[in-house]
């Protein structure tokens, strides 16, 4: 990475759960990303029941100089979650830290490589 381009980094985003296995397969995401591009910074952050919550792991990423910021929801269904609580907290980011592009990605459960992939599971 050149000094001239925008540091990235993959903030994975879910509901969370107080129990400490539902956060495996997340943080297995995350790992396999990390292998996959060991330059690009990948965390996760959840809604509530869990920590870190989004705001938290943002501020590590501004601190750490991050200039561009992707959240991808980690939901199937986009529920009230994905559609109202989350914009809300992207633009409350956005303008506690200007300086920053925050990017928010559609539900992974709105990609069609997905639902194709989960058919595939569910029909073997």
């Amino acid at each position: 990475m050149t000094s001239f381009e925008p540091q990235r980094a993959v903030v994975l985003f879910a509901h969370g759960s107080r129990d400490p296995l539902w956060h495996k397969p997340m943080e297995a995401v995350a790992a396999h990303m990390a292998v996959g591009d060991p330059d690009l910074s990948v965390r996760c952050a959840y809604l509530e029941l869990s920590q870190p919550d989004l705001a938290t792991v943002c501020l590590e990423l501004v601190e750490a100089r991050t200039t561009r910021i992707v959240v991808v929801p980690m939901f199937l269904g986009v529920g009230r979650h994905a559609r109202e609580d989350l914009p809300v907290l992207v633009e409350e980011l956005r303008a506690q830290h200007p300086q920053v592009v925050f990017e928010l990605k559609p539900a992974v459960g709105e990609d069609v490589r997905l639902v194709e992939l989960l058919a595939r599971i569910a029909a073997e």
